[in-house]
């Protein structure tokens, strides 16, 4: 048997069939179902984010669908077609006065026409109030044609008549005059009236004369002998071997030691004052709105405590005899007491807070005194009769200090306008206005001893110094540093013969310099808050009273 027909058998082509048919069977075929690309056209995919292209495209590939998937990460307005960053603009034309006509007739009527929709007059391309716009017939503020009617005037009247006759002043027709309120309205304000009534005890009150209906001005006295076996008062200075009142030393030492501490403040003390001449008491003022009056000889005792004041106290000032002093607060009101007695005898106030007060220096004229208010003017007023007899309102700030020159001919006010104006006194022109773009706020002055020149405190942590004569020129070249005084309003003074210059600072320290050549000779810790207020006692030799806002006024030696 040949080969060819061993092949050729039927049973092996059955088997060979049935191999290529389970072949067949398992064939998959995984490809996806897609589109067949045209091969007839020849046009180039430009990508959206392209800048540049090398080559002249045509006019379907420029405009062509942008093909590829869709990023999902981008919210619609990402994926919007912007030429503006919030945005696409198409190119519009349109008038000024168009616009200005729709803008008008939109914002009086509520509506106007769509801008997206062409300018075709129908409710479908109208925004806004639809109704409206169908009631006008689609009216604009150029077009519309609604006449206003003429108010007309009632009767003029007989002119012979005085009483009936009204002539060109007669009422419109339908309007009417309320001279009062009606009887509804006059219940509500009746109601309201008695609620303030009882509650404030009188109505119409301001803030200042409120305060003086609650005042309750009263005095304490704390000592059981006023008087002494001759019937003098403890105005009189007590009898001390070795002083000399009314008489400067000749010669002036540096303070080094407490030697009393007088407390009795709830809150800080902004100001403190010695009796005239003798300056055998102490006058201090305290936040707490109460002043009290001490004993700087003897066993210092606290001598009496004047209430009235219901907001705390500024400053104080005693008269040249000290039988009387003023008193001003944070309520808006000056107060006038007698030192003895205690009694409040005077109001004054111009609604504004007065940041100081003085005494005229002159015995003459005890009987008129000056503010400065904090709507930057300086006040001056009559005790006898009450009224305001001048006005100095130069600044452009509240007035910080007041001060007397050349026996109180003339007036030195400083203002946190950052100047210092001069002032000839009852003319209310400052003769001479001293400001520099390098001056800071001044609060306080003091005057020398001699009576030529004047220190003030400046807020960039310096004193300066001035004459008080009549060119009121700074000396440049003499300024007192080393203390930090930045927003606060300490004071400065004189030793009695002018030898050294005091103050306190912003961390409760005393500073004491020679007047002579500037230099800083003693600085110690004097209180834990700021050092307000510090004075050299006139009589003594190296005595010195400070104050500071913990509440404590100290006496050192």
């Amino acid at each position: 048997m040949s080969l060819v027909n061993y092949s050729s058998g039927s049973d092996d082509d059955s088997f060979i069939e049935q191999q290529q048919t389970k072949k067949v069977a398992r064939v998959v075929d995984a490809a996806p179902q897609v589109m067949p690309r045209p091969t007839h056209t020849a046009l180039m995919h430009i990508s959206p984010e392209q800048r540049e292209v090398a080559y002249n495209p045509k006019y379907e590939e420029l405009y062509a669908p942008e093909a590829g998937p869709v990023n999902v990460f981008k919210t619609a307005g990402q994926r919007m077609t912007k030429n503006t960053l919030t945005g696409y603009i198409e190119q519009g034309e349109m008038s000024a006065f168009q616009f200005e006509d729709q803008r008008l007739t939109f914002q009086t009527m509520g509506y106007a026409l769509d801008p997206s929709t062409g300018s075709g007059l129908s409710s479908q391309n109208m925004i806004g109030d639809t109704a409206t716009a169908s009631k006008h017939e689609h009216e604009t503020i150029a077009t519309t044609r609604v006449c206003k009617r003429k108010k007309k005037r009632k009767d003029k009247g007989d002119p012979g008549e005085i009483d009936g006759y009204q002539g060109p002043w007669a009422d419109f027709e339908g309007e009417s005059r309320v001279a009062q309120p009606s009887e509804e309205q006059m219940v509500v304000l009746t109601e309201y009236a008695t609620k303030r009534k009882a509650k404030n005890g009188q109505t119409g009150l301001d803030e200042a004369q409120r305060a003086k209906q609650e005042a309750k001005e009263h005095s304490i006295l704390h000592i059981k002998d006023a008087y002494d076996y001759q019937g003098r008062s403890f105005l009189h200075p007590p009898q001390h071997e070795g002083i000399r009142f009314g008489e400067p030393p000749e010669k002036c030492f540096l303070p080094k030691k407490l030697i009393h501490t007088w407390a009795g403040h709830p809150k800080g003390v902004s100001a403190i004052r010695f009796f005239p001449k003798s300056a055998h008491l102490l006058l201090s003022a305290g936040l707490g709105g109460k002043i009290k009056l001490w004993e700087v000889y003897g066993e210092r005792r606290l001598v009496r405590t004047y209430h009235g004041h219901t907001a705390g106290v500024r400053d104080i000032c005693f008269s040249n005899e000290g039988t009387r002093f003023l008193s001003c607060g944070y309520d808006k009101l000056i107060r006038l007491w007698e030192t003895e007695s205690g009694e409040c005898i005077a109001h004054f106030t111009n609604r504004h807070t007065p940041y100081c007060v003085k005494f005229h220096p002159n015995d003459d004229m005890q009987h008129l005194f000056v503010a400065g208010t904090s709507d930057k003017k300086i006040i001056c007023w009559d005790i006898n009769t009450g009224d305001i007899v001048q006005e100095y309102d130069r600044h452009m700030g509240p007035v910080n200090s007041i001060t007397f020159v050349e026996d109180g001919k003339r007036i030195v006010s400083t203002s946190d306008d950052k100047s210092m104006r001069v002032w000839e006194w009852d003319i209310p022109v400052d003769i001479k206005y001293i400001a520099d773009p390098s001056m800071h706020s001044m609060p306080y002055v003091s005057v020398h001893p001699n009576g030529k020149y004047m220190i003030a405190q400046s807020l960039d942590n310096q004193i300066l110094v001035f004459s008080s004569s009549d060119r009121f020129r700074q000396n440049r070249k003499k300024t007192f540093k080393g203390h930090n005084v930045a927003g606060y309003a300490c004071a400065v003074g004189f030793s009695p013969d002018g030898s050294y210059v005091i103050s306190g600072d912003a961390h409760g320290n005393l500073c004491v310099w020679d007047w002579k050549s500037t230099k800083l000779y003693s600085k110690f810790k004097a209180h834990d808050k700021v050092c307000i207020d510090v004075v050299w006692n006139p009589n003594e030799t190296s005595k010195v009273v400070t104050t500071s806002w913990d509440g404590l006024i100290k006496y050192w030696d």
